[in-house]
């Protein structure tokens, strides 16, 4: 009987509660308070946080599954193990359990609740090197599991090592699980990390070690656990498929393309994979508010849409109204996701992309085959097709790559400063700063934020008015907001001077553990859907009974407001239909 995604989560959610962990929310793709990367790109990712030492209201033992959207992996879709959106099984230890328990519930999971033979498992652990000496603990406990020493490869930083997420922080050595994947062949007795028969299927960071200002490597305060196994992957582990998309996640949309376009998947896996991947990634990035841009997230959603397509095109399809139909399935399969319930919403921003991008494709691509006749496309060229006819950069390139020529990209990005941008933004993205290296000023625009969004409320007279954004540098804070004009120099003024008031006043602040029910009785802000667990922690400015400020959130923050310096306001714009956006910066000036 195949097993199926819904079957795999049902038994990882049961095990990891029998040993003690609590299940916490799904996150955002979107991430917030964090300017570093465009999505969550792994389970980690929302905790970053509690591995840098905040208290989780959860508790210290922690799991869930994590939908994670990949932007450097687009290009590599059409093979059979490539996704741009996927879900991640995690479970963390918070400076709780570390390698031994850790290892021994991966294995106990693999092998009792999954039934995967030992017998075809093999494992990586880090080799050392001259910041941090060789695991050793690890390998001796994978043998007391029962792997041979023969199926144990010692491997560098460069593969068996995780962090810091910024330019300091927690980091260690980890230990990745793999899996003999042919069915009809003999597992070797020794492990070859570069056969591609062997799959990685799991994931063990031991977050033992933290990189300070120097790059220095020294023992960390609290050594947390952060594991991770991709869903799609290991249902076709459980089922014996060599191919991702014959797992139930992917199969009803490959189906659906199938009749859409009157081919079949055995004959063009490549294209199908592309246009259910792309497809699927659109609908869950839609459902997290973006819309289709050309900057930041609404730029790979864009190139997400326009690239499905192109693909469709190539199968044979033309009819408009055909990505919705392509769509439906996927809000079958995640029933579990409560933002796909708008799906009239992500159904109409599809259709819009999709009516947009038709009308200069078949122009684009004529005015491409007439640019492609030569050897070389030039930035001229490339930017034509990008600005005339929508067609994405990366677009441009495969197209090229497909037809044997060459794109100058060297001298578009020299050339054409919009796309510079764009291309930087676009890019997968490496942690720099924000949350990830926790530093004082960051704590203090996080705080700040909190003084803002009760300013805006009372300055504009509006009690409806919440945080739709925030994204936060050691430099500036970004905070968006619900409100339908723009504001007056006045109410600019007013809200300034109300923060700054705020900040003199030196209000305490101080952080509260509640259940979700009794955060909303004290009043504090949220905006109270599923993003939230049953316990949360509440973060109040000012003394009890008489709080300016009481909202939701993680945190990091000050102790008190008068550490913050100054408030000022440096540019109020839109940011969407309905959003407005602030830029501020906090300066040691009185």
């Amino acid at each position: 009987m195949e097993i199926g995604r819904k079957d795999l989560i049902d038994k990882f959610y049961k095990f990891f509660e029998e040993n003690e962990h609590k299940k916490i929310k799904n996150s955002s793709l979107v991430p917030e308070n964090d300017p570093t990367v465009l999505f969550t790109t792994a389970g980690m990712h929302p905790l970053v946080p509690f591995l840098l030492g905040e208290s989780h209201p959860q508790g210290k033992r922690l799991f869930n599954v994590q939908r994670c959207i990949r932007t450097g992996d687009i290009d590599e879709v059409g093979d059979t193990t490539h996704h741009t959106m996927f879900e991640m099984l995690g479970n963390w230890s918070l400076g709780d359990y570390f390698k031994e328990n850790s290892i021994k519930q991966s294995f106990n999971f693999l092998t009792k609740v999954l039934g995967l033979s030992v017998n075809r498992l093999a494992v990586t652990v880090f080799s050392g090197d001259n910041d941090c000496p060789k695991d050793e603990l690890s390998p001796k406990i994978w043998m007391d599991m029962g792997i041979s020493k023969e199926r144990i490869a010692f491997l560098p930083k460069k593969d068996n090592w995780w962090g810091p997420a910024g330019e300091t922080g927690p980091c260690g050595p980890d230990t990745e699980i793999f899996y003999w994947k042919k069915n009809n062949e003999k597992t070797p007795v020794n492990f070859d990390s570069e056969n591609k028969n062997w799959v990685e299927i799991w994931n063990n960071v031991f977050m033992e070690y933290f990189k300070d200002k120097e790059g220095k490597y020294v023992l960390a305060k609290q050594k947390n656990v952060d594991t991770g196994m991709g869903v799609e992957r290991t249902v076709a582990i459980l089922n014996g498929f060599e191919d991702n998309y014959l797992g139930d996640m992917w199969q009803p949309i490959i189906k659906e393309i199938e009749l859409v376009t009157k081919k079949k998947y055995v004959d063009y896996p490549k294209e199908m994979r592309i246009v259910a991947d792309h497809i699927k990634a659109s609908v869950f990035i839609i459902s997290d508010g973006i819309i289709p841009g050309n900057t930041e997230q609404g730029y790979v959603l864009r190139r997400l849409i326009r690239r499905a397509i192109r693909n469709l095109r190539i199968l044979g399809s033309t009819e408009i109204g055909n990505l919705e139909k392509i769509a439906g399935p996927i809000f079958e399969i995640y029933m579990d996701y409560p933002k796909l319930e708008n799906k009239e919403r992500i159904m109409k921003e599809l259709r819009l992309e999709e009516e947009k991008f038709v009308k200069t494709l078949e122009n684009g691509l004529k005015e491409f085959d007439r640019i492609s006749s030569s050897k070389n496309i030039d930035c001229k060229d490339a930017f034509l097709l990008y600005q005339s006819y929508g067609f994405p950069i990366e677009m441009i390139l495969e197209m090229a790559r497909e037809k044997g020529v060459e794109v100058n990209i060297d001298e578009f990005n020299k050339e054409c400063d919009s796309h510079r941008e764009l291309s930087r933004t676009a890019a997968a993205g490496k942690f720099r700063s924000g949350l990830a290296d926790d530093s004082e000023q960051t704590k203090k625009l996080h705080t700040a934020t909190h003084l803002l969004n009760e300013a805006l409320r009372i300055v504009l007279d509006n009690p409806d008015i919440h945080q739709k954004g925030s994204n936060i540098t050691p430099e500036r804070l970004r905070f968006d907001f619900n409100f339908d004009r723009k504001l007056t120099e006045k109410e600019i003024q007013d809200v300034e001077e109300l923060v700054n008031l705020k900040i003199q006043s030196g209000l305490p602040v101080r952080c509260d553990i509640m259940q979700l029910q009794k955060a909303k009785d004290f009043g504090a802000q949220g905006v109270f859907d599923s993003k939230y667990e049953n316990q949360v922690k509440v973060y109040s400015m000012g003394s009890i009974g008489e709080e300016f400020s009481k909202e939701i959130c993680a945190g990091p923050h000050v102790d008190n407001t008068f550490q913050l310096g100054h408030f000022k306001i440096i540019k109020e714009e839109s940011s969407s239909s309905g959003v407005r956006r602030i830029k501020a910066i906090l300066t040691s000036d009185i």
